[in-house]
């Protein structure tokens, strides 16, 4: 998909806050500091449309980056190390669970994975979570670009098994320096739509 227009709509806390259009919807969920940003930016083919941080825990709002008129990608905090207090954790997750389990116009769940590393406890967590609801999921191993090629899949296969992977599911190599899988994520999100 050729993007053109693309712009962040609303940070919210709430449902009530939610976009009232019913266009399909994509969750961007994975630990702080994983790359969602990133992947948003290079998906819509901006240099800081969704800010970037080296600080984990930037993202504490449900963020509708509103695409063509025709979808949303929905940044959610990352999961894991940022830090905040156990109170702001636990309301960030109320949040995000609330968002993930009730909306109508999620689609799928894009879980950003490190291919650099074997999934962390809190990804294996989130993918039982979306498992557990049925809730479709993409996993987008993302930093390709930091591994040789020819270890693709080595990394892949180990994500795969730590994940405990449904071949349902979408796995997508994907790098925001290069712009790897970017392609072959707007076709799965193509078919989602």
């Amino acid at each position: 998909m050729k993007v053109n227009n693309a712009e962040l709509v609303i940070s919210a806390v709430r449902q009530e806050q939610y976009p009232d259009e019913r266009l399909p919807e994509f969750a961007l969920a994975g630990r702080s500091n994983v790359g969602k940003s990133s992947f948003i930016n290079k998906m819509i083919n901006r240099k800081a449309l969704a800010r970037t941080s080296s600080k984990p825990g930037k993202t504490q709002t449900l963020n509708f980056y509103k695409i063509e008129e025709s979808l949303f990608f929905v940044d959610v905090p990352g999961y894991g190390f940022a830090k905040v207090s156990k109170s702001e954790r636990e309301a960030w997750g109320k949040m995000i669970e609330t968002y993930i389990t009730t909306r109508e116009q999620l689609c799928a769940v894009l879980q950003i994975v490190d291919l650099r590393h074997p999934p962390t406890k809190d990804d294996i967590l989130m993918y039982d979570f979306l498992k557990h609801y049925q809730i479709p999921c993409v996993i987008i191993a993302t930093k390709a670009d930091k591994i040789p090629k020819g270890k693709w899949q080595k990394h892949l296969k180990i994500t795969k098994e730590t994940l405990n992977f449904d071949p349902q599911d979408d796995i997508v190599v994907f790098s925001s320096e290069t712009g790897e899988g970017k392609d072959k994520v707007w076709g799965i999100l193509k078919k989602w739509m």
